[in-house]
């Protein structure tokens, strides 16, 4: 709807996981290396932590076209697992339609992993990757664990990722999933994104869908921007998208710090105190909202208005 009004070929902040859009800070560069080495090596299974919507599902999409496209030959079979609160037979379904095995396979614990074993042996490629981790039952873990254990005598056959939220790290302390966590090769985590890699990331995804990033949001919105979102990727695209419909209704351009505080309060975002790292309590909506720089020139300009603006995006001056 406002691709015209702000020159962008499609819309740069869609809540899908998109690998084109993809940030590489440094820890997303660490865990996008810890699980393409966990799959193309096969190193048994690999965790990867992270706060709701850092970006762990678009690096896994990566990882797995990475790994399809360094390999000439038949595709491998990814079993991807979004829902992990299955039943045991729902679970071996789930294997023997991802992977490819007989009908009977899937009515059959032993068959199953005799099919899938078989395979694997013979080169097949495939892994098991296991998103929300954090919420299988403990049953299921004791299932996975199970497959880990298909090896030969050089190397596992099957690579599992197990993706999920902070508390999976605490489930892996729990004493009846030892023998699981003994099992882990690798672990790797995200974090909030910093106001500089914020910067870039607004950037970044504004370049890619070809618009100029200095023309759609004012500096002092990207600060709004990464207060309110904490850094959370997925919160920061929530509010430019709906920032840059609001703009685009209210013919603006760039985009103010008073659109991101108005759609901010329409999706109960808090401001944070920085101090505490406790949010603020919300206004009535009639406290006075910052202007964008150069929006009024009666006030004069913050010291947050005075950030470089290259450094502030990361991108260098042409």
């Amino acid at each position: 709807m406002y691709e015209k009004f702000y020159g962008l070929r499609e819309r740069p902040f869609d809540l899908i996981p998109n690998p084109r859009f993809l940030l590489l800070t440094d820890a997303h560069r660490e865990a996008l290396g810890n699980l393409e080495y966990g799959i193309s090596a096969h190193k048994g299974i690999t965790v990867l932590t992270g706060e709701a919507g850092t970006g762990k599902t678009t690096l896994i999409r990566t990882a797995l076209a990475r790994a399809d496209a360094a390999v000439v030959g038949p595709p491998a079979s990814w079993a991807h697992l979004k829902n992990p609160r299955l039943s045991e037979p729902d679970f071996l379904e789930f294997l023997a339609a991802r992977f490819g095995l007989s009908a009977g396979a899937s009515e059959s614990k032993l068959r199953l992993l005799d099919e899938l074993e078989k395979r694997l042996a013979a080169g097949d490629r495939g892994a098991l990757i296991v998103d929300e981790a954090q919420c299988v039952p403990l049953e299921l873990l004791e299932e996975i664990r199970l497959l880990a254990n298909i090896e030969s005598d050089t190397e596992k056959l099957l690579p599992i990722i197990l993706v999920g939220q902070p508390e999976l790290a605490d489930r892996l302390n729990e004493p009846a999933l030892r023998q699981l966590k003994q099992r882990v090769a690798l672990r790797c985590a995200l974090a909030p994104l910093s106001l500089q890699e914020t910067g870039a990331y607004i950037a970044g995804r504004i370049t890619i869908a070809g618009g100029n990033p200095g023309q759609l949001f004012y500096r002092e919105a990207v600060l709004t921007i990464h207060e309110r979102s904490r850094g959370i990727p997925r919160t920061i695209n929530m509010i430019c998208d709906n920032a840059l419909l609001t703009g685009y209704a209210e013919e603006l351009r760039p985009v103010p710090v008073k659109v991101i505080e108005t759609v901010c309060r329409d999706f109960d975002l808090p401001r944070w105190d920085g101090a505490s790292a406790k949010p603020v309590p919300p206004d009535d909506g009639t406290a006075e909202v910052r202007s964008a720089p150069g929006t009024d020139a009666s006030q004069p300009e913050t010291s947050e208005a005075r950030i470089h603006w290259p450094r502030l995006w990361g991108l260098r001056r042409r």
